[in-house]
């Protein structure tokens, strides 16, 4: 019986408050961000899987400082170097194009560039991810051509996976659960092909695995998201952050199928609110932002937030000066859209 192994993960945003040089020291996020990404890499180095898949959104935009642009892909070249291959399909903060470079020559290094499919023969059978990269504002439309584009379907009897970074009919996101139903940005469950063992998908911040279906004659296939490996927004805030390790294996009958989904955790910092009441005089400020970050772990992403009504002034004294003062070093702090402006005094 065939096995094959994948480490899959997405979102890694890499660049996001990583300033190359900054104007001021405070504690950044950035380091959060490598951090983690550096902790599936290390993972994939010790446990050997056949393939590492990364889902898209590898930087946090699409023009990144080249020394960013150095430092990750030195990483990716050191990995691959360990006899490993990484796929990687490029996103929407990439515009879907990844930024060139020598160290994306290795052999072991595999970007989805165009629409096109990538084999390996894994324990004597053929492992084959086919993929696209990004397609913005019309996916809905143009998602058949590209996936006839990306050589789907040219490899008979083999263990097939579609690579996307793509909202899929069905995904949610938010504290409220929104679900994506449809859009020109949507691809419908039916459209999905019926071979795929499953849909591996980055671009969905929330983990969550659309199982497969039945509806009729057509098996939509499972549709994977590992999430992104940190908390991007204070809409993540409760959100668990982390990766797959997905096993396949293909049955005496010589059909592939998930023998086991396993989702590994990555450290995420907790996200909590600071609300100034409407109670709030200028003068108390800085003591009532002491006692209420007490409170916290020090380690927080902390957003100041204001009641409805409250004092002008209050508002005015709370400063980002102010509370890089006051608060931890340990804690970063933004303000929320209560504030209207973002204070810099």
């Amino acid at each position: 019986m065939a096995r094959a192994r994948i480490v899959f993960f997405a979102d890694t945003h890499l660049g996001f408050d990583f300033p190359v040089r900054p104007r001021i020291e405070r504690r950044r996020r950035g380091p959060d961000f490598f951090d983690n990404f550096h902790r599936v890499l290390d993972y994939a180095r010790e446990t050997r899987p056949d393939v590492v898949l990364h889902g898209g959104d590898l930087f946090f935009r699409a023009r990144v400082p080249q020394p960013i642009i150095d430092m990750v892909y030195s990483d990716l070249y050191q990995f691959a170097a360990q006899g490993i291959p990484i796929l990687i399909v490029p996103g929407n903060h990439e515009r879907s194009i990844l930024p060139g470079s020598l160290f994306l020559g290795h052999p072991n290094i595999h970007i989805f560039d165009q629409p096109r499919s990538f084999v390996f023969d894994v324990d004597g059978a053929q492992l084959v991810f086919s993929g696209f990269p990004c397609r913005r504002m019309d996916v809905c439309e143009q998602f058949s051509p590209l996936l006839e584009a990306s050589g789907w379907g040219q490899h008979a009897g083999a263990c097939q996976l579609l690579c996307l970074h793509q909202t899929v009919e069905g995904a949610s996101v938010g504290p409220s659960g929104y679900t994506f139903r449809h859009g020109k940005d949507v691809i419908p469950r039916a459209a999905l092909p019926q071979a795929a063992i499953a849909i591996l998908s980055g671009h969905i911040h929330r983990k969550q695995v659309l199982q497969a279906r039945q509806a009729g004659e057509h098996r939509s296939p499972p549709v994977i998201y590992p999430g992104s490996i940190e908390r991007t927004s204070f809409a993540e805030r409760d959100e668990t952050k982390g990766f797959y390790d997905i096993t396949l294996t293909k049955a005496m009958d010589g059909r592939w199928g998930i023998e086991k989904l396993d989702f590994r955790e990555l450290p995420a910092r907790p996200m909590v609110d600071l609300v100034l009441g409407k109670g709030l005089a200028p003068g108390q400020v800085v003591d009532y932002i002491r006692a209420e970050s007490s409170q916290m772990d020090p380690d927080s992403i902390v957003r100041l937030r204001c009641e409805i009504g409250v004092d002008e002034a209050v508002k005015q004294a709370t400063t980002s000066r102010l509370l890089r003062e006051i608060l931890p070093e340990t804690m970063n702090c933004q303000f929320s859209s209560d504030f209207r402006q973002w204070k810099t005094e």
